[in-house]
């Protein structure tokens, strides 16, 4: 058979996305924050670029105007302290400072035990031991590496360096600092505060998985004592701290800025867009006038050209990325009116189809739109996308928002008895009571989810 090569003709339709869509697409994805850092880039990068400080002065004046002469605004703004002046001045550049200034720092753990072993009389060689022992403890207040190690890293004796960490360093406050264990970290403890209970050293010595189960009764049958004398332990063992650096553990910060203001004026909620730090573009005058004067198809005007297409259209993206994140949260509120009137237990069950069809966009246009993105309410702050839960089945044939079914797990456990947490499968009963039919493996996953220990981790036994 002959083998020969044709060309053919055929029409399909294909889905081609532009750069243009690409971006626009991509700016609904961003947070704030990265929309800001997006913003920084494209400025520095597009010379046809530029700030509208102009437009921006003109906006905030316009909206001191609009305070001034709407009451309704003038008194919320009012009692929320949105438009108090600051009260602090600064002599010149140089001495201004940023918010991270007036923010107190915590002392780390490592600082507080390096100035304790600062104000030791103690000599140089047990500063250099303690200065490397106290470098190598955890944030937790536990020592990462053996005595032997310490040594043979400063050439000493290991005597020298358990003499320096018992007799120094684990003398330090918080108690317990220094330990290579659990059970060393508790005898510190016991130790420090005094506590002479042969029963307790037992029990820490020898014991303490009895505790981890919290088997009492196993434990008071092992150690032929009462019940109650084992209980009395348990409480005395539980005021200590197994991780004595905790106090000292530096949380980072977390910002969250929000996206879109929820207010109510009178009956009804309004919607208004937080621009607050996104800086306001417009083409540099400059080079756009530039053009008049140039040759047709010389390099530099086609670069300007290209430049000043792609400068608006990063515009418009933004303008439409704040459009919709209005529309989408004017329909959340349509929506969830009697939420923000009364509260979680309100929420009405939705989907991202709910919102979809109501403005005329597309599922995963709503799923972008409502990601990272949050919004500030009477209620509190939420993001977009926590109004999205689904709902169960109520006997009333109606159904409630997982949000809200969470909200009643925990005050569910908030309300139950330390010695006799409920279970799982107790929860499921007591909210069929209230009329929300849900399986147990839902309360478990709801549970876990707003991380609260099962049961037998809750139950205390004094």
């Amino acid at each position: 058979m002959a083998l020969e090569t044709r060309l053919y003709h055929k029409l399909a339709q294909q889905l081609v996305m532009t750069p243009q869509l690409q971006q626009a697409i991509k700016m609904l994805q961003f947070s704030k924050l990265e929309l800001i850092e997006e913003i920084q880039q494209e400025l520095e990068e597009n010379p046809l670029l530029e700030e509208d400080l102009e437009a921006r002065e003109e906006e905030e004046e316009g909206i001191k105007e609009e305070h001034l002469s709407e009451e309704d605004w003038d008194s919320y703004l009012s009692a929320s302290n949105f438009d108090k002046p600051a009260s602090m001045n600064f002599r010149d550049k140089d001495s201004e400072a940023g918010f991270e200034s007036f923010t107190p720092q915590k002392t780390t753990l490592s600082e507080h035990l390096l100035w304790q072993l600062g104000l030791s009389d103690t000599d140089n060689k047990t500063l250099q031991i303690g200065e490397v022992l106290i470098g190598n403890i955890n944030d937790d207040g536990y020592l990462e590496v053996s005595t032997q190690e310490v040594a043979d890293s400063l050439k000493v004796d290991r005597e020298d360096v358990e003499n320096v960490l018992s007799g120094v360093v684990q003398g330090f406050d918080p108690p317990g600092v220094g330990a290579r264990d659990l059970k060393e970290c508790l005898f510190l403890q016991i130790r420090a505060l005094g506590i002479g209970n042969p029963l307790i050293e037992k029990v820490v010595s020898d014991y303490l998985p009895f505790l981890e189960k919290r088997d009492y009764k196993g434990l008071a049958k092992v150690l032929e004592v009462a019940v109650e004398d084992v209980m009395l332990t348990v409480k005395a063992i539980s005021a200590l701290e197994p991780k004595p650096g905790r106090p000292f553990q530096q949380e980072p910060a977390t910002y969250i800025i929000p996206d879109v203001y929820v207010f109510k004026v009178g009956q009804e909620y309004v919607v208004m867009p937080n621009e607050g730090g996104i800086p306001r573009l417009k083409l540099n005058d400059f080079y756009k006038n530039s053009l008049n004067g140039m040759e047709k198809g010389a390099a530099s005007k086609e670069y300007i050209q290209d430049k000043a297409r792609s400068a608006s259209w990063f515009i418009k993206s933004i303008q439409q990325r704040q459009r919709t994140i209005c529309k989408a949260t004017e329909s959340i509120v349509k929506f969830q009116k009697e939420f923000l009137d009364k509260g979680i237990m309100y929420l009405r069950p939705m989907v991202l189809r709910d919102v979809a069809e109501d403005i005329g966009m597309h599922d995963s246009t709503i799923s972008r739109v409502t990601t990272n993105k949050y919004v500030h309410t009477p209620q509190g702050i939420f993001e977009l996308k926590y109004f999205f839960g689904g709902g169960l089945n109520c006997s009333n044939g109606e159904s409630a928002a997982s949000g809200s079914v969470k909200d009643m797990i925990k005050r569910i456990i908030d309300g139950e008895d330390p010695k006799k947490p409920y279970s799982d499968e107790c929860i499921m009963e007591l909210l069929k009571r209230s009329g929300i039919e849900i399986a147990r493996r839902t309360v478990t996953k709801y549970r876990e989810a707003m991380r609260i220990a099962s049961s037998s981790r809750r139950a205390r036994g004094f």
